[in-house]
């Protein structure tokens, strides 16, 4: 069950300024129904006030498709990004979704990153969802250096968050 993440060796978790884990396992939902609340980000501000002001490339759409480009605002901070890997439901038992994100100031990048987003099931209607990130940057040092973390926090908040609306679907 266990699905191998491949970090672009920039990211590699232990090489960077900041990394972060969370992982929540829920029951009542699908694989395909945690997908479908996370590649839809029309759907995320319904369920999640840590994102804001999403649009997804250049053609009205708010779903995530392979390479599209994005921009959001994530707990603050302006990120453009790029859906780097989407690895839709494979029978409803593993999907996987990864980004590089950025943000630039006076035209230099000053915070970027690579996060991940793996569901599993257990059972037809206990999934596992995880994500990690891998930051590199001075606001990323930073965040490392606090206690909570609070790209740790925020981020399962979102993981709380859309395995509830994932419940409710």
């Amino acid at each position: 069950m266990l699905h191998e993440i491949n970090w672009p060796s920039k990211y590699l978790p232990g090489t960077t300024d900041n990394f972060v884990s969370n992982e929540i396992i829920v029951s009542g939902t699908s694989v395909k129904e945690v997908w479908n609340n996370l590649v839809d980000t029309s759907k995320w501000g319904n369920y999640f006030n840590g994102v804001n002001n999403i649009t997804v490339g250049n053609q009205g759409s708010t779903s995530f498709t392979h390479g599209v480009n994005f921009h959001f605002e994530k707990f603050g901070f302006p990120i453009d990004g790029q859906i780097m890997e989407l690895i839709e439901p494979i029978d409803n038992k593993f999907a996987q979704i990864a980004w590089h994100g950025w943000q630039e100031v006076d035209g230099k990048i000053s915070l970027e990153g690579y996060q991940v987003f793996t569901i599993d099931s257990y059972t037809d209607s206990l999934v596992r969802i995880i994500t990690k990130e891998s930051q590199l940057g001075e606001a990323a040092a930073e965040m490392s250096e606090q206690s909570p973390n609070p790209m740790l926090n925020g981020h399962q908040e979102w993981l709380d968050s859309l395995a509830q609306a994932s419940k409710n679907d």
